[in-house]
């Protein structure tokens, strides 16, 4: 199969997986394309991890290690604001992370390792992955539990993310941090209500959040390292019932994201420490509750090399910018908690767009011109790796 072929079957079927988005848990119908392609690629594959998540497997002809490569299916509860010929027939519901063209690309990726399994030292498990938004239980978690490298336990695992931030052609990897923690909070203040006019009878619940969450902000400003990235962001506040009248309840929902376990203990306790205090001062009570959500995205140094390598053989050096972590968070940490791997982007920047849209915007649309060039770096990251594993032991097949 030609290259030209490669590039119209996967942005063929990237745009199948667009127009039929399916959110967290509710993949079902996206996961059974996935089955049917497999089964006429004649790629073995098991089912029911994490209810909808799909384990594809290509038992190369040599001996040799295994690894994994990951693709997530979900998509997000965002009603789709692009003018491209394909948008989602799926009202309220948005292929706006880019999943669509992952499982495209693993799809892809899996056709062609298939045809050179001959070749192939090891085996290559396809995992397609539920849930990924789904924060704090994810999917990668969920497919752990159920055993998912229960019979076949890779060696190294890999992913890869569409990147509005760079250009087409160029890849962002790092040997450590790649992606944050993302955790969330849920602070309720509780006050006591009166009327607007005589407020020294209540206890004024905006007025101790309006303070809250400016003295929230100094942990990060004066305890945290300032060359340390951390971010406290306070994303919800609801309460009152009407203009005259004092609120007796305010609900603070935020989130924190840090790449270091250390900086987020601290960020936990210091929060833990100064709600105390705004109980006392305020003769109040204040409920807290802390959500771990999905840890940080760290990438093995030796894969993550390995990547960087073959972009500079396939692209040049001028393919591998160094590029800063982000704190979004990412679920495939769970599963480079327990296997070593890397996780990279693939630039999809659109040609002559002043401003790119971002990751989970209502207009985002990628450069489609980025899926065959991830196929082709999966795909030769598969074999490399795999030949890596090959020179460092003995394999038995």
């Amino acid at each position: 199969m030609n290259n030209h072929t490669w590039k119209e079957k996967v942005i063929a079927l990237r745009r199948q997986f667009h127009e039929n988005p399916e959110l967290s848990g509710q993949e079902f119908e996206t996961s059974k394309l996935v089955q049917d392609i497999l089964k006429n690629e004649g790629i073995h594959f098991e089912t029911g991890y994490a209810k909808t998540g799909v384990l594809g497997i290509i038992e190369g002809e040599k001996a040799g290690g295994t690894i994994a490569l990951r693709a997530d299916m979900d998509a997000l509860p965002i009603v789709e604001r692009t003018d491209i010929d394909f948008p989602s027939k799926n009202a309220g519901v948005m292929h706006a992370c880019g999943h669509d063209a992952h499982t495209a690309m693993l799809l892809c990726t899996a056709m062609r390792l298939n045809e050179m399994k001959a070749s192939l030292q090891g085996t290559v498990l396809l995992v397609f992955q539920p849930a990924e938004e789904n924060s704090p239980i994810g999917g990668a978690g969920p497919m752990l539990e159920d055993g998912i490298f229960a019979k076949y336990r890779p060696d190294a695992i890999f992913g890869q993310h569409v990147w509005p931030n760079l250009a087409v052609g160029q890849i962002g990897i790092r040997d450590k941090e790649m992606m944050g923690a993302s955790d969330s909070i849920r602070i309720t203040i509780k006050g006591e209500g009166g009327h607007a006019s005589m407020p020294h009878q209540g206890k004024d619940a905006i007025v101790i959040s309006a303070e809250l969450i400016s003295a929230i902000q100094s942990i990060i400003s004066r305890n945290a390292d300032p060359l340390e990235a951390a971010v406290i962001t306070i994303g919800t506040i609801s309460g009152g019932y009407r203009y005259n009248v004092i609120a007796d309840q305010v609900i603070l929902e935020g989130t924190v994201r840090t790449y270091k376990e250390s900086i987020k203990e601290m960020i936990k306790s210091r929060l833990v420490q100064l709600i105390k205090g705004f109980e006392i001062a305020y003769g109040i009570s204040i409920d807290f509750v802390y959500t771990d959500g999905y840890n940080a995205t760290v990438n093995t140094p030796e894969w993550a090399q390995l990547v960087r390598s073959r972009v500079v053989s396939m692209l040049g050096e001028t393919a591998a910018p160094t590029v800063n972590a982000s704190l979004g968070g990412e679920d495939f940490s769970r599963f480079l908690k327990e296997i070593p791997g890397a996780f990279y982007w693939l630039g999809c920047a659109r040609e002559g767009v002043e401003v790119q849209r971002p990751l989970h915007d209502a207009e985002f649309y990628l450069n489609e011109e980025c899926l065959e060039l991830g196929v082709n770096l999966m795909t030769d990251v598969a074999m490399q790796a795999l030949s890596t594993l090959a020179s460092k032991g003995s394999f038995e097949k």
